[in-house]
């Protein structure tokens, strides 16, 4: 998951497809040591959640110096933002080039109301590393470069209001982790995704 210290950047300044989150380009052994960290963490948070995992717990796990462990990662937020990140390509891939009505060919409408729901199910399954990658520190979910590639795609689904890239921006802010993990055992799924579907409705 790149991130940059821009904040939130105009929808309109960069292409959707150059937002997407690109692969990590890295040596050979830089990229085994980063599969074994990540391998550790994921079995690691699987098993104990991700509040109770240490960083030195990982180091450990993944057979590495915990120096190496938190200069390629910084801390565990960082560990969870590049756990995301292939999770954050699939979904990127399905809209730029998916079937509709994810991906290219339906109605503006049916686009966005697919990509609240798909992005809400990917939320659902990874839940607490979203909420730690967004909430470590304070704006840390709008310098996600992932962030900036939802609000574009939200944006681009919203020609006819009067300000796409606000209303984009209010949309996304009710799938902010912190938020649906603060709803759900009051709401529930259910509620919360039919929410999300009359929101969309609404400001179509």
């Amino acid at each position: 998951m790149a991130h940059d210290s821009n904040g939130p950047q105009s929808a309109s300044a960069i292409p959707l497809e150059l937002l997407r989150t690109p692969p990590p380009k890295e040596r050979a052994d830089a990229a085994r040591n980063r599969v074994a960290v990540l391998e550790a963490a994921a079995g690691l948070f699987a098993e104990h959640g991700v509040e109770a995992v240490s960083m030195d717990q990982v180091a450990a796990a993944a057979g590495v110096g915990k120096g190496t462990l938190f200069r390629r990662f910084g801390d565990k937020s960082g560990l969870a933002a590049a756990l995301l990140d292939a999770r954050e390509r699939v979904l990127q891939e399905a809209i730029l080039s998916g079937p509709p009505p994810l991906g290219p060919g339906a109605p503006a409408g049916e686009r966005l109301a697919a990509f609240l729901d798909a992005y809400f199910d990917y939320l659902l399954e990874h839940l607490a590393l979203v909420r730690m990658s967004e909430t470590a520190t304070p704006g840390a979910r709008y310098r996600i470069g992932a962030y900036r590639f939802w609000h574009r795609h939200v944006a681009i689904m919203l020609p006819n209001a009067p300000d796409p890239e606000h209303t984009a921006h209010a949309l996304l802010a009710a799938l902010a982790a912190e938020h649906v993990a603060a709803l759900l055992p009051e709401l529930g799924e259910q509620r919360i995704r039919a929410g999300l579907l009359r929101l969309a409705r609404a400001v179509m």
